[in-house]
């Protein structure tokens, strides 16, 4: 037997074409590596573009403040090239930008609503302008802590007004309506203090967008623990995304840590097989789709069974060798990622853990990133094996390389498509197809599946009842083949 898989494996390596597709896979990981490191970033930010200023110029031209249709439509134009006005005075990722849009904004509408509206009011415009210097004053100093503390405070005043206006209400839906209110202002709270005790810059930076995303995903989190309805299957999925989020979101505040990052070696790595299964999956199924059929075509099948060995012997030592192209693929393509990625990103980012949210404990798991990787593998593992068996089976059964190769192809291509009309539409007879079960990462941490039912143990099940309804047929229709005509 292992003399037989050596003859296979020398064969596989002595076309070009194994050669020619490694080829076409090194330049993608190269060509992947640098779109990440030269063509993506994460932190910078434009708030406005050239193009929408333009816009907003051409647009103002045609419209006059003293006429009562134009008056806000105006107001709110002259707002927003005001605003682009002050943030041309300091970067555009500066926490200065941030705080602008959030805090001054509203000053300078304010201002514009009594200089062009109905109501004007000299007094005010020169009260509010008095108020935006005083900021302009503390943005040209940096002091950021001042704005995250005026934050704090008004936070603070506005959890404390709810309090007290709650104890005076009688009526349940006003109250529920003001519990709701209470609950975001104490969660606007925690950020609130999140930001002064960590020294939280302003800014759009992984820690900004990890408060941010604790802020959205607390309140939405919330909100669906305090529904008074049963959550639908599609609802219980969204809050397990969200209170993941929230405390991954959670994790990088305490331990500055961005463990979201993906522009760098460990980022590709966290999603390898969404990079790179493709490409693995195509090498796979072109060694499959070729193993059997090229014998028959090239009439070198006969020299192989007049050797003394059962025909099942030499079908099962092509299976073997078809496994171990799979291991070889997975292992090239990591060893590719790991060189370039490594000249291209250096190796310091896979020292920073992988961080899970387990639903099963309700605890956060930290990994190496190897160990997730080689979990991610496992997990979707099943997908390459079921597409090469059908390959494999194709190419014994038909001895046509291109329909082993094409079939196969099309079925991974289709199967987006069929799991979510099938999930959509909530086909429940879908359930029994593959493509809904070989997918194993659905399960990790205890994490719902992507249709309502299902669970580890099945999909387990139907993916062996699918492998042995092609590899049986496979074995049997081989042992009788006819190549007395070959």
């Amino acid at each position: 037997m292992s003399s037989l898989i050596k003859n296979e494996l020398t064969k596989i390596f002595k076309k070009k074409g194994i050669y020619i597709t490694l080829l076409v896979i090194f330049a993608f990981v190269i060509l992947t590596n640098c779109i990440y490191k030269y063509f993506y970033n994460d932190s910078n930010y434009s708030y406005y573009s050239n193009g929408y200023i333009d816009y907003i110029n051409e647009e103002i031209s045609k419209l006059d403040p003293s006429k009562p249709s134009d008056t806000s439509m105006y107001i709110e134009y002259k707002t927003v090239l005001d605003v682009y006005e002050m943030l041309k005075k300091y970067d555009e990722n500066s926490w200065q930008g941030q705080v602008i849009n959030t805090q001054v904004y509203s000053y300078i509408s304010e201002r514009n609503t009594y200089l062009y509206g109905i109501d004007k009011n000299e007094e005010k415009v020169e009260e509010i302008n008095q108020e935006i210097n005083k900021i302009v004053e503390r943005l040209d100093q940096d002091d950021w802590q001042y704005f995250a503390k005026e934050e704090q405070r008004l936070a603070e005043e506005k959890v404390k007004n709810l309090e007290e206006t709650i104890k005076n209400v009688e009526d349940k839906q006003q109250l529920e309506s003001l519990e709701t209110e209470l609950m975001n202002a104490k969660i606007d709270l925690e950020v609130a203090n999140y930001r002064v005790e960590k020294e939280i810059k302003y800014g759009n930076d992984y820690l900004n967008t990890a408060l941010s995303k604790y802020q959205n995903d607390s309140k939405a989190v919330e909100q669906a623990k305090n529904s008074k309805q049963e959550l639908t299957y599609a609802e219980k999925q969204e809050y397990n995304t969200n209170l993941e989020s929230k405390e991954v979101s959670k994790y990088i505040i305490e331990n500055n840590v961005d463990v979201n990052k993906t522009n760098d070696i460990r980022g590709i790595f966290k999603n390898f097989f969404s990079e790179y299964g493709l490409f693995i999956i195509v090498m796979v199924i072109m060694i499959a789709g070729t193993i059997v059929s090229e014998e028959f075509n090239k009439g070198t099948i006969k020299l192989l069974l007049v050797k003394p060995y059962s025909r099942n012997k030499i079908l099962f030592a092509k299976f073997i060798t078809m496994l171990i192209m799979i291991v070889f693929s997975f292992v090239a393509v990591i060893a590719m990622e790991l060189v370039i990625g490594g000249i291209t990103f250096g190796f310091d980012s896979l020292s920073i853990p992988v961080v899970q949210y387990d639903f099963t404990n309700n605890t956060l798991v930290e990994m190496n990133i190897f160990s997730y990787l080689g979990i991610q593998i496992l997990t979707n593992l099943p997908i390459v094996i079921l597409l090469a068996t059908l390959a494999f089976a194709f190419s014994t059964i038909f001895t046509n390389s291109a329909v082993a190769i094409a079939l196969p192809l099309l079925g991974f291509m289709g199967a987006q498509v069929i799991n979510m009309l099938a999930i959509q539409y909530n086909v429940n007879f879908m359930k029994f197809f593959v493509t809904l079960n070989w997918d194993f990462s659905a399960y990790l941490f205890g994490n719902l599946p992507m249709m309502e039912g299902l669970t580890a143990g099945f999909s387990a099940v139907i993916c062996i009842v699918y492998f042995l309804i092609m590899i049986i047929p496979t074995f049997i229709i081989f042992k009788k083949k006819n190549i007395k005509n070959i």
